[in-house]
């Protein structure tokens, strides 16, 4: 028998096995889901999700690497919660959006992704329960903060229970896919910023249009065939486009990080960052007195921002990510040290790191 042919049999044994295996695994995940109702306890816990991958990603010794063997158990976790309850996740739409991009490498293609106009729309679905989780964009490495996102914690007492980074990866789409066609552009602003240069190169006499989204303008393209869009390549699938030209951002190290929403605080898991929303006094040295109690215990700071106070001129809301986790001693100490020189202080949530 041909060798090729021999493994090939082999690796048909090997899949069917780990057919019957996933079968085996759901079958067990239906039970549990049973004990969980009757026991009246959530359906879905990320901190077992998280135990899954570093046990597993522990014990891998390879050839199959591990970035791949994570995707492969993030979709046979969510396929297997979705047996005891499709998982509810609003996020920024429409489809194929980078929010939904971070939506899904997060839950998995198995959740139930509901999109939404605006990321007021997000945080009321689910601080309202019609959606267990929410996904918003946060910042971007080229283009800075949402700052809409920064407003929504004003309102909000729910938390943040994780975050996403997502690599950025923009195409121009069109419905021909030739160059000499396109007329016209369109794309969400920040998008269209990342992608300056390459646009003053290629087409510089070509005018660019905002949308409200990648995606939109990826809809603008399917009924217009002189009109291109600056969106993801998942877009051009998503609305049967031809791709024009990839990877057209002028910064390769394009990252978007994403904030996970929902309404329950996360347990510790040692490698934690605490988010932290907060108004101080108007007055000499209250900066450094804001540093202060966080240099003094060795916490590092990874973030900070301000955004104006909507309902009082000249004063300030600072929006700061640490590591560390709120029930460590060091940033409890910290935080109520702080305290005392807030107007009001806010914590946003304990998440693991991305």
């Amino acid at each position: 028998m041909d060798r090729i042919e021999e493994l090939r049999k082999e690796i048909d044994r090997i899949d069917d096995t780990i057919l019957d295996l996933l079968n085996r695994r759901a079958s067990l995940v239906i039970e549990i889901g049973k004990l969980k109702a009757e026991g009246k306890r959530d359906f879905y816990s990320p901190e077992r999700e998280r135990a899954i991958y570093e046990r597993l990603l522990s014990r891998n010794k390879g050839p199959f690497p591990n970035k791949a063997l994570k995707s492969v158990f993030r979709e046979i976790m969510s396929a297997s919660l979705s047996l005891e309850k499709p998982l509810k996740v609003s996020y920024l739409g429409p489809k194929a959006t980078f929010t939904h991009l971070a939506c899904m490498q997060h839950f998995g293609l198995s959740a139930d992704f509901i999109p939404k106009r605006d990321i007021a729309d997000v945080f009321e679905d689910v601080e309202r329960g019609r959606a267990d989780y929410g996904v918003v964009p946060i910042e971007n490495s080229t283009e800075g903060v949402v700052t809409h996102t920064l407003d929504m914690f004003l309102e909000s007492d729910l938390k943040i229970t994780a975050e996403i980074l997502l690599e950025v990866s923009l195409s121009l789409l069109s419905k021909t896919g030739k160059m000499e066609d396109i007329k016209r552009i369109y794309s969400h602003p920040h998008a269209i910023a990342q992608c300056r240069e390459w646009l003053n190169r290629n087409l510089p006499d070509i005018p660019v249009f905002d949308a409200p989204s990648t995606a939109a303008a990826a809809q603008i393209a399917v009924d217009d065939p002189s009109a291109g869009a600056i969106a993801s390549e998942f877009a051009a699938n998503l609305y049967d486009l031809q791709v024009v030209e990839r990877k057209i951002e002028d910064n390769p190290n394009n990252f978007t990080r994403f904030l996970v929403i929902g309404r329950k605080e996360q347990a510790r898991t040692g490698r934690d960052k605490t988010s932290l929303m907060f108004s101080i006094k108007d007055e000499p040295g209250a900066l450094y007195r804001m540093l202060k109690p966080f240099a003094e215990r060795g916490i590092n700071l990874t973030k900070i921002e301000s955004r104006p106070q909507k309902k009082r001129a000249w004063e300030y809301v600072f929006f700061l990510d640490l590591d560390g986790h709120v029930s460590d001693r060091e940033v409890q100490e910290a935080i109520k040290e702080l305290e005392k020189m807030c107007v009001f202080l806010r914590v946003l949530g304990s998440y693991p790191k991305s």
